[in-house]
């Protein structure tokens, strides 16, 4: 990958970027291929063993209008300091890099991170920002020590990637001074790199660049807690009601992802058998009848199409729907996949169901013995 990015007036010249090119072919030939490029479909019985691709359907991930105002927010890095980002707009660039531990693409791009935090960390603000969905700060203090990573790394509660409408990993935004989005893509590369040269040439922001205000984020729901206004979206496109069950029964709600069984195999196996046990778990409980079970999927790279795949693919007995706009698993607090809340008659959160907790049948028991 050439570089236009200047490091103290020296550009980095072709042949150092091929060379880096050359060891990373060589680190990445004895990782697994990177499955949102894959073709096809998993067989059938099992999840799709691929993520979407976003050159092909760029809806998936989000929508975002270059030009407006970058969300004024603080973070905490893992080492307790403070970033506050409308502090820093008007004074320099932000880049920001959204992954996480498991995300095979997210590996992949680690050098070119590192490469531009070499190259211009003294005049942008680089940042690494975990999208904080099955990675605690073990591992990813983990990941830092192992990727070498010398710039501020901070675990996302959920608010940033909010803000920003993301809906993928890996995903690079670039804010110049006046605080308005420059680029916001899952791609790295000459693309990347031009837009950190604009927001580099650019001018100083004239006035104040404070950006837009935080994005609220209520605290996760809990056990006595009425589940309402929430709505996700099943595979023919109706609305479905995620609080109280229409038919007035319990409600079994299960938050996963499509991808967990197969992508994660490889880079996050317990993850992995956890989705499928779950899985295999609801399909033998359903049939035991009282209670209302939906599935509904969420996290980044997520569709209805997606929904709908799995389905085909894994023969999953219980109904599917999609968070459209990720406010299902905010509310619900969602960091680990996959988790369960079961919900009362009424609609009252009863209990919420780990990917650690392995008598799924024994809560559901409890559930249906509640008067």
């Amino acid at each position: 990958m050439a570089t236009n990015i200047q490091i103290h007036g020296v550009r980095l010249i072709r042949v150092l970027a091929a060379i880096a090119a050359l060891c990373s072919a060589c680190q990445h030939a004895s990782e697994p291929p990177v499955p949102h490029t894959a073709a096809g479909a998993g067989a059938a019985g099992r999840a799709p063993d691929r993520l979407p691709d976003a050159a092909a359907r760029p809806a998936a991930t989000g929508t975002h209008e270059i030009g407006a105002p970058a969300p004024a927010m603080r973070l905490t890095t893992i080492d307790g300091q403070t970033i506050d980002l409308a502090a820093i707009y008007g004074t320099k660039p932000v880049y920001l890099k959204f992954w996480a531990t498991w995300c095979v693409p997210c590996r992949e791009q680690m050098p070119g991170l590192k490469r531009i935090y070499d190259a211009v960390g003294d005049r942008v603000a680089v940042i690494a920002v975990n999208v904080g969905l099955d990675d605690d700060e073990a591992s990813v203090r983990a990941f830092r020590e192992q990727y070498g990573l010398r710039m501020p790394v901070a675990i996302d509660d959920g608010r940033l990637a909010a803000a920003l409408d993301l809906r993928v990993t890996v995903q690079h935004v670039v804010i110049g001074r006046d605080a308005r989005l420059v680029y916001v893509d899952h791609r790295d590369g000459d693309q990347l790199d031009a837009a950190i040269q604009k927001v580099l040439s650019g001018s100083a922001a004239s006035g104040a660049a404070a950006g837009r205000q935080p994005v609220a984020l209520k605290a996760a729901l809990r056990p006595g807690d009425l589940v309402q206004g929430l709505t996700a979206t099943a595979v023919d496109g109706t609305l479905v009601p995620v609080g109280r069950s229409p038919a007035g029964r319990p409600r079994a709600l299960v938050l996963f992802s499509t991808w967990c069984e197969s992508y994660l195999a490889t880079s996050r196996p317990e993850i992995a058998a956890a989705c499928r046990r779950v899985r295999e778990d609801t399909d033998r409980l359903v049939a035991n009848g009282g209670v209302d079970w939906l599935g509904v999927a969420g996290g980044p790279w997520q569709s209805v199409e997606d929904i709908a795949e799995y389905q085909a693919t894994t023969h999953a007995k219980i109904p599917l729907a999609y968070d459209t706009d990720g406010s299902v698993f905010r509310a619900f607090g969602i960091r680990r996949l996959p988790t369960i809340a079961l919900l009362d008659a009424e609609g009252r959160v009863v209990r919420v169901v780990g990917p650690d907790d392995r008598d799924l049948a024994a809560a559901v028991g409890a559930l249906q013995a509640r008067k």
